[in-house]
């Protein structure tokens, strides 16, 4: 069976009624979109967001990416404000042992995803926003250059949102897409990053595991057992690190592991693809784990991720475009709204090539415009999260969780200033979007009032390779 796109069916005319009226939606329940909700909530208006699945948390979830990406420029904290307040509610959720382990630690943290997932639910509401799961946008309703309503589709039918304002927290720029902004994908030949299917696997004995590295005495013996697996047809060819690993406890690890190539992530066919590729390519690991690796001998897979997980599909085409050279020169703008340190990681696009790795100096960060979220030809539409305008490189670099809860975090309280003003993302006041976001938690860069912050101490993670990434 084959996806025939030159056929169309014209669908007789509907009435469907409509079931919300809020101030602002946000499409998407990953970093972005919590952020934003709860940002919009908190700062007054009446927030809806809806989301496909039936929990929130996007790739940390439903993909189960096995830690958080670094939130420190390497001495300290650039992501702040909500994003920061979550990864501390999930620490403290987590239970003792957990927060022990992990309580003073800001970079690649492990993802406890049962607790986040609860987390995620209490924050929000607890914001005064709404959330509607199993629930997916299938239109956009326009008039000029603003979207006038949103068509949903769920269990209870199909129905109508109209809002004033919208942010697209889909993470492939879905609603942006549908309303007919112009996007890029993928690099010069459409090649995309491959996506990961990432697993929780329980029984593992970590002080055998811990022996056997003190005892090897070598920073690349995990590196050689995988080539050596490789050679003896064990393993695929591909990526040579076991990269991805969180110690969620001494016996439960996360695994963001191996590569499936040629992968959309805007493709259904490609999506179901990458599943069923991706369990099988879990099952070889699982079976090289046991016999090359001591104490995962007696290991136990407990939890695949609910679908791939995504790292690059659109990126839109915005006001302005955050390009490698912002990056490289640690640019700062008149309207950022957010910094980034995080180091430009685009994966090998298959097995033969070679991944691309630039970092910035320690303590050094760039900023993120406020005009790189707003789409060209759209006045109350605003995107959020990795696939905002930026080139290649740096989509590679803005893409992991921690920057989008800050993207997020922008995108809501700037929702909730244009819906208290009854106007659109552009005449929003940059100055006055500033000053609330750093008044709620959020660094903007080397200001007053946030030395206190600077000094939280930073704790290296044990076993998550800085090279490596979501």
């Amino acid at each position: 069976m084959t996806y025939v796109s030159t056929q169309t069916i014209t669908i007789p005319a509907q009435q469907l009624p409509v079931s919300y009226t809020p101030d602002v939606v946000v499409v998407g329940g990953g970093a972005s979109g919590i952020a934003a909700a709860i940002a919009a909530a908190r700062n007054g208006a009446s927030t809806l967001l809806i989301e496909q699945r039936g929990y929130l948390g996007g790739m940390g979830t439903a993909a189960l990416v096995p830690a958080f990406c670094p939130y420190s420029d390497g001495e300290k904290p650039v992501i702040r404000g909500i994003g920061l307040e979550l990864l501390d509610k999930m620490k403290q959720a987590a239970g003792d042992d957990f927060l022990r382990h992990y309580k003073d630690q800001l970079d690649w943290v492990p993802i406890d995803v049962e607790t986040l997932k609860r987390v995620y639910d209490a924050e929000l509401l607890a914001s005064g926003a709404k959330v509607l799961f199993h629930t997916i946008a299938d239109q956009v309703l326009l008039e000029g250059d603003r979207i006038s309503g949103l068509v949903i589709s769920n269990k209870s039918g199909r129905s109508v949102i109209q809002a004033k304002l919208y942010i697209d927290a889909s993470g492939d720029a879905d609603l942006a897409a549908l309303a007919g902004v112009p996007f890029l994908s993928g690099g010069e030949h459409g090649e995309l990053q491959p996506g990961t299917m990432c697993y929780v696997v329980t029984g593992v004995d970590r002080a055998r595991f811990e022996q056997y590295l003190v005892e090897t005495d070598d920073n690349n013996q995990i590196e050689k057992t995988v080539m050596k697996a490789q050679q003896n047809g064990d393993l695929p060819e591909g990526r040579k690190r076991i990269s991805g690993m969180a110690w969620i406890t001494d016996s439960v690890v996360g695994f963001n592991f191996g590569h499936i190539f040629g992968i959309d992530g805007t493709n259904a066919e490609d999506l179901t693809r990458a599943a069923i590729e991706g369990r099988q390519l879990i099952d070889t690991q699982l079976r090289f784990l046991r016999k090359y690796v001591p104490g995962f001998e007696h290991i136990f897979l407990a939890h695949s991720g609910d679908q791939i997980g995504i790292r690059e599909t659109r990126r839109i085409q915005g006001d302005y475009t955050l390009v490698v050279e912002d990056f490289l020169t640690m640019r700062s703008f008149e309207d950022d709204i957010a910094r980034n340190s995080y180091f430009i990681d685009i994966h090998l696009a298959n097995a033969s090539s070679t991944m691309t790795i630039k970092h910035l100096p320690k303590g050094k960060s760039h900023g993120v415009p406020f005009r790189c979220m707003l789409p060209q030809g759209k006045s109350n539409l605003i995107v959020a999260g990795r696939s905002v305008s930026s080139d290649r490189p740096v989509q590679g670099s803005l893409r992991v969780m921690p920057n989008c809860f800050a993207m997020g975090e922008a995108a809501g309280v700037s929702a909730a200033m244009a819906s208290s003003a009854g106007i659109g993302f552009r005449e929003v006041s940059i100055p006055e979007l500033q000053n609330k976001l750093i008044a709620q938690g959020a660094w903007l860069g080397e200001r007053p009032g946030q030395a206190e912050a600077d000094s939280l101490v930073l704790v290296d993670a044990v076993s998550y390779d800085t090279e490596s990434n979501e």
